[in-house]
């Protein structure tokens, strides 16, 4: 079995391209001819499935070293048609620091659907263990949680949610299966927003769930072609090519963000960093057992509003957008932005105010947006 970053461009599971092509060739087609009556053919119809996503989705369940992986048009599909999969009336524990727009899905279109929802701190098992109910179908994970970076552990939680016959889902778009392997620890589902580091470029939106056990697989792939929501076949491509540099990209980001993340430790303008590779965050024990990286995201808490606001003019090399996992750095302003949704009291209480900013690092020169946040913070 190769390592993980060899899996990144050369999976083994994908079956060899026509003509020998070394990039998955794009199958711009909607149907695909049958050979004769009683003669099956691999694809039919691009909804249900087509050559260039197949061999994503093989790579994707490769590096996750689940059995199935399943793409769609986006993360927010993906997380919709999951969604699916549980009965109404069903009850789901999830963590209260999650990115906005699942914290939409489940409170705008999940609930009014009939599914019921408890929310909590995931960084102590105690809490999802007192929401437990016998109609708890599933724990829904983010670790580190966006934009928080609380840390959950993965088998502790996998524990405490299969002894009630439920499944364990975790959103792993922050570390990426280079740094971190749910299914391995237990989990039943993995969510990707495949527009962020897997993707890598800002260019495209995808998104994954990865499952462990066949019978889930089926069901959520009957889901996939009903609703429709598969990815099309160029950013297939696109997907492909961005995960064959996903290795080399989370390296220098991670190597970037640690770098950084201790620096605005040191600056006076501000009052918190959250970074999940300071030995003294919460969650630093738990990281180090089941990661093998810090990975490239974290957020800080600035002096003042007016500082926050100055930051997101004055920066040049990192740019004031919505997103993250791309090669080009960002920073984003979560309570105008990723959780304008999310009720300021409930903001508040997570530390989400006007003098909160998300930082995703790119794969630049350290130094240069070091200096970029100096300027930026300085320049009054």
């Amino acid at each position: 079995m190769f390592e993980k970053d060899t899996i990144c461009v050369h999976p083994t599971r994908c079956k060899k391209t026509a003509y020998g092509a070394v990039a998955t060739p794009i199958f711009q087609s909607a149907t695909f001819a049958h050979e004769g009556l009683d003669k099956d053919s691999e694809f039919s119809y691009s909804r249900l499935q087509n050559p260039t996503r197949a061999a994503l989705e093989a790579r994707v369940a490769e590096l996750e070293d689940g059995v199935d992986a399943i793409a769609f048009s986006s993360g927010m599909a993906a997380e919709t048609t999951l969604m699916n999969l549980f009965e109404s009336q069903g009850h789901i524990i999830a963590g209260d620091d999650l990115y906005g727009g699942t914290l939409r899905l489940f409170r705008h279109i999940s609930t009014p659907a009939g599914l019921r929802f408890d929310f909590t701190d995931m960084s102590s098992p105690e809490n999802i263990r007192q929401k437990l109910r016998p109609d708890t179908k599933a724990v829904y994970v983010e670790t580190p949680s966006n934009p928080t970076m609380q840390v959950t552990d993965i088998a502790a939680v996998a524990d405490i949610v299969h002894s009630v016959g439920g499944l364990l889902i975790v959103d792993n778009t922050f570390l990426s299966p280079l740094f971190q392997r749910p299914l391995e620890l237990g989990a039943d589902i993995v969510v990707h927003s495949g527009t962020k580091y897997l993707g890598g470029h800002n260019d495209t939106l995808a998104g994954f769930l990865v499952v462990k056990d066949q019978e889930i697989a089926e069901k959520l792939r009957f889901h996939a072609k009903t609703v429709g929501a598969g990815l099309a076949p160029f950013d297939c491509f696109l997907l492909e090519r961005g995960i064959k540099t996903l290795a080399v990209r989370l390296e220098k980001q991670a190597a970037n963000a640690e770098k950084i993340a201790h620096w605005l430790r040191r600056r006076p303008e501000v009052r918190k960093v959250y970074y999940i590779g300071f030995q003294d965050h919460p969650g630093y024990e738990i990281t180090k057992r089941q990661c093998s990286g810090f990975g490239g995201m974290l957020s800080m808490e600035v002096d003042s509003p007016e500082t926050a606001r100055r930051v997101l003019k004055e920066v040049k090399l990192f740019q004031y957008a919505e997103s993250l996992g791309g090669v080009d750095s960002l920073i984003t302003y979560p309570m105008c932005q990723t959780h304008a949704d999310v009720p300021e009291d409930e903001r508040n209480r997570r530390g989400i105010n006007d003098r909160f900013l998300r930082i995703s690092v790119g794969i630049e020169n350290a130094d240069d947006l070091i200096e970029d946040l100096r300027q930026a913070l300085e320049n009054k």
